[in-house]
């Protein structure tokens, strides 16, 4: 009840691009399901994306990605950035996707994703505690 009371403040600027993000985020998900990593990287490398975004740009589809994530069922962190990285893309914004796998964990192999933009971690929390794999740009 809490999240539609939040929802009903959004504006409609704000509301519209919380949907798009709902979509992107859908479709990536059903995407990686369906399909490969590599193929739907692929769809997202197309769009020429060199610029640097904002802060607030990168706040803004952190802000819808997660929320977005949070209502599709699945929504790992890897979909999500590549959602983020894919909506940052489409405004020229350029991103990469950086692959870990945490430390210290035994005999358990967890691996994570994050999206970075600017130098800046846009998705994925922090990386202390992984070992750094793999960066996928743009």
């Amino acid at each position: 009840m809490r999240n539609w009371s939040r929802l009903r403040t959004l504006s409609r600027p704000e509301m519209l691009f919380l949907a798009h993000c709902l979509a992107v985020v859908a479709a990536v998900r059903i995407g990686l399901t369906f399909s490969s990593y590599n193929r739907i990287r692929d769809l997202v490398i197309r769009l020429d994306a060199r610029g640097a975004a904002s802060v607030a740009d990168l706040r803004r589809v952190a802000w819808g990605v997660a929320a977005a994530a949070r209502i599709v069922p699945g929504a790992s962190c890897l979909t999500q950035a590549l959602a983020g990285q894919y909506l940052l893309a489409r405004q020229g914004s350029a991103s990469n996707i950086r692959i870990g796998i945490e430390r210290d964990t035994g005999a358990e192999f967890r691996a994570h994703a994050w999206l970075i933009s600017s130098n800046q971690i846009v998705l994925g929390g922090s990386i202390a505690g992984f070992a750094h794999l793999a960066d996928h740009g743009q």
